[in-house]
């Protein structure tokens, strides 16, 4: 015999509220003043009862479509990046508890005049959080303007609006820092992506500005771009090794890159930390089962994911986040590919 599905009527008997009041709560209806004790009695009621509102009941309840969308500027990175999980399991597990669904969509030509429109129209979303956004976006600074709910996950250069962000510039810098830290003086960087992107550009400012107050000069033959993927790392690590033979240590825009780096290095019959050292940026979950176990930048991906979805999402109830822009902390994870209290200085 099939179960009879629960009804709203059931969840606000079992609350001792009324249906109204059930309808609001649970499509998340702005300005209607329902207490905080209330609405969790709701939620409670409607979990104990396996309550699942229809979605086009929803829709019309709340006139939302209950869908975010979650742009990612170059396809490539969704197969090829380890930060990339992460971020997908906070984002889902944050928009499901209060409701949303989240749609994913690949955007690579941000100049196209109606890019981001097409989606906004189209696909009937309420908000958008932007991944990585690159330096010729026209797209975004319009839509921002025109107060859709957007949040970007990264950098929003000169644009005004809301962005999760960590310090990309001052946590590169540290990571280079600690290079000079060991006596490094050729060190080189091998950035995660293309150079139209304004993460690339912070991480690579915050190397050369750790070299400059090293009193080391940012020599650009020591720079190659990569293009998220582990083989990117490995043939730009590839290319420095055949040019610089008195390259020394390597800082990678994120950990993908420094795994294919060090198989480059690997490769070539030289060792890590030894022959060369290595730090990364991200902390993926595999970096300390790396070969040597790898020093690398903690990234929160979780915590990232997680503030730029409730942030989003008041921005869709018509709220306006406690604060617009938050800087996340980024710290040194010290592990044995860099060496540090074996290296003498030179």
């Amino acid at each position: 015999m099939t179960r009879k599905r629960p009804t709203s009527l059931q969840v606000a008997e079992r609350a001792g509220v009324s249906r109204t009041t059930v309808s609001f709560v649970l499509n998340d209806v702005a300005g209607m003043h329902i207490s905080e004790v209330t609405r969790k009695r709701v939620l409670k009621a409607a979990r104990e009862l396996g309550y699942v509102p229809d979605a086009a009941a929803r829709t019309l309840a709340s006139g939302r479509t209950r869908t975010l969308g979650l742009i990612i500027c170059h396809a490539e990175h969704l197969t090829v990046d380890a930060f990339i999980p992460q971020l997908l399991y906070s984002l889902n597990e944050a928009s499901h508890q209060r409701g949303f669904e989240v749609l994913i969509e690949a955007v690579e030509d941000v100049g196209r005049p109606d890019a981001y429109l097409e989606l906004v129209r189209a696909k009937k979303i309420d908000g958008l959080i932007v991944l990585n956004p690159r330096r010729d976006d026209t797209q975004l600074p319009k839509l921002i303007a025109e107060g859709f709910p957007i949040v970007v996950l990264g950098d929003l250069g000169q644009h005004q609006g809301y962005a999760v962000n960590v310090d990309g510039q001052a946590a590169a810098r540290r990571a280079t820092r600690h290079l000079v830290s060991l006596g490094h003086r050729r060190i080189a960087h091998i950035t995660f992506s293309p150079d139209q992107y304004l993460a690339t550009n912070a991480r690579l400012a915050g190397y050369r500005q750790a070299l400059s107050e090293g009193n080391l000069t940012a020599d650009e033959t020591l720079v190659r771009y990569g293009n998220y993927s582990a083989e990117s790392g490995y043939l730009a690590m590839r290319s420095l090794l055949e040019v610089q033979s008195e390259l020394t240590a390597v800082f990678a825009g994120n950990d993908t890159i420094a795994l294919g780096a060090m198989a480059a290095i690997h490769q070539q019959g030289r060792r890590i930390p030894e022959d060369i050292a290595v730090v990364g940026y991200d902390d993926i979950p595999t970096a300390p089962f790396f070969t040597p176990p790898l020093t690398t930048i903690r990234s929160p991906a979780v915590e990232q994911g997680r503030l730029a979805m409730a942030m989003l999402i008041d921005l869709v109830a018509g709220q306006e986040p406690p604060d617009p822009q938050p800087l996340l902390e980024a710290p040194l994870i010290v592990r044995q590919s860099c060496g540090a209290g074996k290296r003498k200085s030179r």
